[in-house]
């Protein structure tokens, strides 16, 4: 039996968080930094003054109290008829009135705004090209997500005999809409959630998104193993609680992983880990007998697999193989069709141009012989 197992970082399949589409990247990455100021400020069991003049510079530098804005990047939620966080005065001046997390209901959130048509049908094209039979899909907002691209749009560019019978996804740790599901032809048989696993130093959830592990039946009775992932990002937040937070997350990673060889040979490691081959996670991953697809010897393309994947430093999305199954490996490559990248159009021929391009990853895959 041949096989074909993918990974992709989608970057959202028909919204994304109006952040997201900020061309400036120091604005992109504060814009964000902010946000997670503000949803941790929000969390505190008390509001200080600190506290809320914190708040109330946050809310008023993004526009947040203005719900006429085309442009604010996120907003507070306040339930209908619930105490309030904050009122408006007349004359403009915001003051932060409740006390404490207990004292309103409600929550702050990103605003999405709909995907560029064109890119939806792009980031269909990469699937259709890829024509993988188990695809790990990075950055998709929700399960239903998945299943109305896989019948309005995948059904269009792959044909209703070779869409997905079987998808899944589990909302993980994440608000923006960025999780890990899967797109599968081999019926999907068990799922294992670890959005609660603990990191031992911190006590807070390890996983940025979570570790999603899926089973999926082959032919003969066999099961396959797909664990993913998506790392915490390099692009906001402080580096070295950043760099720690992958770490942590590679070593939960590995233990799933070793748990997961006892139950099967097949066991595969996928997704976008945000770190560069020679980095400490990637490093206690492949410590552990995993294989990366990208070092079989049937691989000649570019190194990379984020933007124009000329160098290491742009390879963050990996298929990780046991031992047994990297020996089944027959081919491996990336699509890069559909990657936006500085200076640089990898594109269909009916689809140009910075605003329509699928993503800035490419699609990695591999052939086995199971």
């Amino acid at each position: 039996m041949t096989i074909r197992i993918a990974t992709f970082n989608t970057e959202n399949l028909f919204q994304r968080p109006r952040v997201f589409a900020l061309a400036d990247e120091e604005k992109r990455r504060k814009t964000l930094e902010d946000f997670a100021t503000l949803v941790s400020l929000l969390d505190h069991a008390t509001y200080t003054a600190a506290d809320k003049k914190a708040i109330a510079a946050i809310l008023k530098k993004y526009d947040v109290p203005n719900n006429q804005s085309k442009k604010r990047p996120f907003l507070v939620n306040e339930t209908r008829g619930g105490a309030k966080l904050f009122s408006v005065k007349q004359g403009g001046t915001l003051e932060i009135v409740a006390d404490g997390r207990a004292k309103w209901v409600g929550w702050a959130e990103l605003i999405t705004d709909d995907i560029n048509r064109d890119s939806v049908e792009n980031t269909g094209r990469v699937i259709a090209e890829v024509d993988a039979d188990v695809l790990l899909t990075v950055e998709v907002e929700d399960r239903l997500t998945l299943e109305r691209f896989n019948e309005q749009v995948l059904t269009d560019q792959m044909g209703p005999k070779k869409r997905y019978p079987f998808n899944m996804l589990i909302d993980g740790n994440d608000s923006r809409g960025i999780d890990v599901g899967l797109f599968s032809r081999r019926p999907i048989t068990a799922i294992r959630s670890h959005i609660f696993d603990p990191d031992p130093k911190t006590g807070r959830p390890v996983f940025s998104r979570d570790c999603p592990e899926f089973e999926i039946e082959l032919e003969g009775g066999k099961r396959l193993w797909i664990l993913g992932n998506h790392f915490k990002s390099k692009g906001f937040g402080n580096p070295t609680d950043s760099a720690n937070r992958r770490k942590a997350q590679a070593k939960r990673v590995a233990q799933i992983y070793e748990e997961a060889r006892k139950r099967s040979a097949h066991v595969v490691v996928a997704g976008d880990l945000n770190d560069t081959p020679d980095s400490v996670p990637l490093q206690t991953l492949l410590d552990t007998g995993l294989q990366d697809a990208m070092s079989h010897s049937s691989y000649t393309g570019e190194p990379g697999t984020y933007e124009t994947g000329q160098s290491l430093k742009q390879k963050i999305d990996y298929l990780m193989f046991s031992p047994g199954l990297f020996r089944r490996v027959q081919a491996v490559d990336v699509e890069r069709r559909g990657v936006f990248a500085p200076h640089t159009f990898k594109s269909f021929p009916t689809v140009t141009g910075k605003d329509t391009e699928a993503s800035d990853h490419g699609a990695l895959y591999a052939d086995l012989d199971i």
